[in-house]
C-alpha cells in the first residue's frame, strides 16, 4: 500500500521523533534520549515492514539536515552485526543529504548530494540515484566532489570516471551498490537503514 504521511504510522513512535526533530531545531522540549530515539526509529521500521508501506520517490526530493545515526559493530560470538548506540550529530557540524529528480521520464531516477559543512569548509558529494519504490529502496553513488573553502570554490572534480561512472550506474545490480532503505518518510523527517545495517534520521532543512 501507497503510505499517507501522517495517518498510517502509530502515535507513539511519531511523537518521538517529531519531538526529536523540534528540539534539535532549537524548538521548545528536550531531546529523547539516544535509547529512546533507536527504540522509536526500530518500532517505525517494523510497523512499515507490517503495513507493507512503500513511498514515492517524489516524497524524498529535496534537502535534509541529519539529526541522529547509529553504528554498527560486527559480534564473534553471534556471528553478526548489532546496532551501536547511536547519536545526535553535534550542532556545529552541519550534515545534509538531499535528492533531486532528473528530467527524463524515469521517475526513480535522480542525483543525491551528500555534503557535510563544519566551519569555512564545505564538501560535497553528488551523483546518481536509482529508486526501487516497491522495496522503498534508494541506491546512490558518488562520481563527483566539490570542496569549497571560505565561500570558494577550491576543488570540483569528477571521482573515478565522471559521466561513464553514471551511465554505468544504472546497469548495476542493486546488491552491488551502497542503499538507503526508507522506512518512514512524512513531510518533517525521513528514515532508513543503510545497507550497513545503521539507521539515519534526518530533518527537512527549513
Amino acid at each position: 500500500m501507497t503510505a499517507d504521511l501522517t495517518s498510517t504510522v502509530t502515535f507513539d513512535f511519531v511523537s518521538v521523533l517529531s519531538q526529536a526533530a523540534a528540539a534539535y531545531r532549537g524548538h521548545k522540549g528536550t531531546r529523547p534520549s539516544a535509547e529512546i530515539l533507536v527504540n522509536a526509529l526500530l518500532q517505525a521500521e517494523k510497523s512499515a515492514k507490517q503495513q507493507r508501506l512503500t513511498y514515492p520517490f517524489e516524497s524524498l526530493l529535496g534537502k535534509w539536515q541529519l539529526c541522529f545515526a547509529t553504528g554498527t559493530k560486527k559480534v564473534r560470538e553471534r556471528g553478526g552485526i548489532v546496532l551501536g548506540k547511536g547519536l545526535y550529530v553535534p550542532k556545529f557540524i552541519k550534515i545534509h543529504i538531499s535528492f533531486n529528480a532528473t528530467l527524463e521520464q524515469d521517475s526513480a531516477r535522480g542525483e543525491i548530494g551528500n555534503q557535510v559543512e563544519f566551519g569555512p569548509v564545505l564538501l560535497k558529494l553528488t551523483g546518481p540515484v536509482q529508486y526501487l519504490g516497491k522495496k522503498n529502496l534508494l541506491a546512490f553513488d558518488f562520481n563527483q566532489m566539490l570542496i569549497n573553502l571560505f565561500g570558494r570554490i577550491v576543488y570540483n572534480r569528477p571521482i573515478r570516471s565522471g559521466k561513464v561512472q553514471t551511465e554505468d550506474f544504472y546497469n548495476q545490480s542493486i546488491a552491488k551498490l551502497p542503499f538507503f532503505g526508507f522506512f518512514l518518510v512524512t513531510e518533517d523527517f525521513i528514515a532508513a537503514r543503510g545497507r550497513g545495517g545503521g539507521l539515519a534520521f534526518w530533518i527537512r532543512e527549513i
